[in-house]
């Protein structure tokens, strides 16, 4: 049991680095929304990784109140629809200075908006696997892997002065296989996972300050 637990579970590198830009802290009252990248095509962030972070920022023993994604964007109508909606960290200035803006967001009283841009990709795959049906039973022989590279840049936007507070890196790898021998074993690393955790433990803190 404890074998099958190690395999299912795999190998997982990380790293998670930090750029502070402003000092920060956040109150009861107020609240942060994440917001991932979306290009509306193949080259977005996927809606389960901030889904991921925002588990675990309301949770925990300093919780992190959060302002749903979609309630964000409706409260900015028509900022976010597709056609005009930012599509990087860098555009968000560019919206934060049309006129109304800050007055909506000043009624959310949201206070820090975290942009998430990054995705989990497979860089590599190989191997062979095959199976076999017969009247006496069937079986599977051989191994498969393949090797996927999970990286996320959060950009921190303190919106009390619309100024970027920092930014914090998030990166994993972890290489997955499928043995083969009569029954399929899978052995999975999930650097998405481990991508989310650690930059949801380093933004609470950056966002929680000192």
């Amino acid at each position: 049991m404890v074998l099958l637990l190690f395999l299912a579970t795999g190998c997982v590198s990380s790293r998670v680095e930090q750029s502070r830009e402003a000092v920060t802290g956040i109150t009861a009252s107020e609240a942060m929304v994440i917001l991932g990248r979306a290009s509306y095509n193949d080259h977005q962030t996927e809606e389960s990784f901030t889904d991921c972070l925002s588990n675990i920022l309301m949770k925990g023993a300093t919780p992190i109140r959060l302002i749903p994604e979609q309630e964000f964007k409706d409260n900015l109508f028509p900022w976010f629809e597709p056609r005009t909606a930012p599509t990087s960290a860098d555009e968000l200035g560019r919206l934060f200075s049309q006129p109304g803006v800050q007055e909506r967001i000043n009624e959310a009283n949201v206070r820090y908006l975290t942009w998430i841009d990054g995705d989990t990709v497979t860089v590599d795959k190989g191997g062979s696997m095959s199976c076999t049906i017969s009247t006496f039973g069937g079986g599977c022989l051989g191994m498969s892997y393949w090797e996927q590279d999970a990286s996320y840049e959060a950009s921190i936007w303190d919106l009390d002065n619309l100024t970027t507070a920092g930014q914090i890196s998030a990166d994993a790898n972890g290489t997955s296989y499928l043995a083969g021998l009569i029954v399929p074993i899978p052995i999975l690393a999930r650097p998405g996972n481990a991508a989310c955790k650690g930059l949801a433990k380093q933004l609470r803190s950056f966002v929680i300050g000192g």
